[in-house]
């Protein structure tokens, strides 16, 4: 008879052996090929990678190329597409003149004047040539924030030297200027240039009402200290001083809020709500061609119509489906990337078809352009800011319609070019892009940058402008949020802007200008 003891062994060795089937199956689930599909992929040093974080994921794709880059020319090649880059080119003989002028004849302020202004407007090109050429070798996120960046450096350093100088109220009419000239000039002549080819152009209504939103903040921003000054003016109980310093106090709290709204602001383009600023984005209306042309001679001048238009990037074989999602930002980067696109009237599709993209310099030699080009662009608009009292004083001009006219030309001329001609290519969503993404980074940016620069360097600026800018500035904002609307442009509309346009030059053309509330 067995004991106790030998009993529980031999029920546990029974136990035993009805486990084992289970034990051989989950051995085989184990080594099967669930199991091998969970295991962590190690590389060839046998360590296991880490996972990619989302914020690192979306990094990495600042540095994806959107084509293939070819190989670097040789420096020879290089410097004749630097010579070659634009017939504004034939202007760089002005900047030997300009600096000559400046040393042999310091009393001709008009010569130097003329000669700066000419000598700076090829520079700006080149700065946009060069910065375009480095935007190749990264992918068009980045591109596009390089292109937002350095887009208004011609504006950003004739404003540090301004202010370096006291010339206040040079920097606060030049930046509004630039602003307004985008607006209406650059903006009304893409909109009557496409419409002298297209009945009816469409653009992406969400992004420009967004757009203006942002201006609006801003004009709000600048009107605001002008309404804080007229509050108090009237009360006996605070002197000048003490407003003056309110004044300032109040300027350097918003110019940090703008700057702040102006980082949202291209994190929102660029990586939250990338697909509004694509030119194929689903809120753009159909553009439609005329009849019969009527600004076309030999032809009929028959009415609207025919509904079209350009396919949109995402039908176009040069752009692979990695492209789609990629923002459209304003500048010249985004231009060249679809400058080989069909042509919307003829169908055709350009020649220019190539799986790499061409290089034109190095990255040496685009470094090297970008750094002498922004040298000779500093000394040659210090010529040009020296130059300017000397200009007024003459009684042949007036010093705000040179700031609020002049100046912007020096650094948008490349900038109208490039809107327009690609509005013609019936691509208005980035001819917006350019004009007004340019408006925004100089009213978000450009001038709270400039303040708090002022504020560093003990120069008092202020966002408290001159109550005629304010309000021009305001009524354009307007005009132009009217116009935007309806997300359909025409010529006539365009023709509005530039009337407009040249309405403001009339009035600074006569405008004497006011005595700056605070000076240096």
């Amino acid at each position: 008879m067995d004991t106790p003891q030998k009993q529980g062994q031999i029920q546990e060795q029974e136990a035993f052996r009805d486990t084992t089937p289970l034990l051989r199956s989950s051995q085989l689930s184990f080594s099967g090929s669930s199991y091998g599909a969970n295991r962590p992929t190690r590389d060839s040093s046998g360590n296991v990678p880490r996972k990619r974080s989302i914020f690192r994921e979306r990094a990495a794709t600042l540095l994806q190329h959107l084509k293939k880059a070819g190989q670097p020319p040789i420096a020879r090649k290089s410097v004749q597409a630097i010579l070659l880059a634009s017939y504004l080119n034939v202007f760089l003989v002005c900047i030997p003149i300009s600096w000559a002028l400046n040393y042999a004849l310091p009393s001709h302020h008009t010569l130097i004047f003329v000669f700066s202004f000419l000598a700076i407007i090829p520079l700006a090109k080149l700065l946009a040539f060069a910065t375009d050429e480095l935007s190749l070798r990264v992918g068009q996120t980045l591109a596009g924030l390089m292109n937002a960046t350095l887009g208004n450096a011609i504006e950003l350093i004739i404003s540090i030297i301004g202010l370096t100088k006291c010339e206040l109220s040079i920097v606060q009419s030049s930046l509004v200027g630039s602003i307004l000239s985008n607006l209406l000039l650059v903006l009304g002549t893409c909109f009557f240039a496409g419409g002298l080819k297209f009945s009816e152009q469409g653009f992406a209504l969400i992004a420009a009402q967004m757009n203006t939103s942002l201006l609006t903040i801003s004009v709000i921003a600048v009107l605001l200290p002008s309404a804080f000054v007229m509050a108090l003016s009237g009360s006996s109980d605070e002197d000048s001083a003490f407003i003056h310093q309110q004044i300032l106090a109040m300027s350097h709290g918003v110019a940090i809020i703008l700057m702040s709204i102006y980082a949202f602001y291209l994190f929102f383009q660029l990586f939250s709500h990338k697909t509004l600023y694509q030119d194929d984005s689903q809120d753009i209306l159909k553009s439609k061609k005329y009849g019969g042309n009527p600004f076309e001679f030999g032809t009929s001048s028959g009415g609207l119509t025919s509904e079209c238009t350009a396919r949109p990037l995402s039908s176009s074989p040069l752009f692979s489906p990695q492209l789609q999602g990629q923002p459209s930002v304003a500048g010249n980067a985004t231009v060249n990337a679809i400058q080989s696109t069909s042509d919307p009237e003829s169908g055709n599709i350009a020649s220019t078809q190539r799986d790499e993209e061409e290089l034109q310099m190095s990255i040496a030699m685009s470094f090297g352009l970008l750094v002498i080009v922004t040298v000779l662009v500093a000394v040659t608009a210090d010529f040009l800011v020296d130059s300017i009292d000397g200009l007024a004083e003459t009684g042949m001009v007036s010093k705000e319609f040179i700031g609020v006219i002049l100046l912007p030309i020096v650094g948008n001329a490349a900038e109208h070019v490039t809107a327009v001609m690609v509005s013609v290519k019936d691509k208005l969503t980035l001819s917006i892009s350019v004009a007004v993404g340019s408006s925004i980074q100089i009213a978000l940016f450009v001038i709270p940058f400039s303040v708090t620069l002022g504020w560093i360097l003990d120069k008092p600026l202020s966002l408290l402008f001159d109550p005629l800018l304010s309000i021009v500035l305001f009524l354009s904002v307007l005009t132009v949020n009217y116009v935007i609307q309806d997300g359909k442009s025409n010529w006539l509309e365009g023709m509005i802007l530039l009337c407009l346009y040249l309405i403001i030059c009339i009035t600074f053309w006569y405008y004497p200008g006011t005595p700056s509330v605070l000076s240096c």
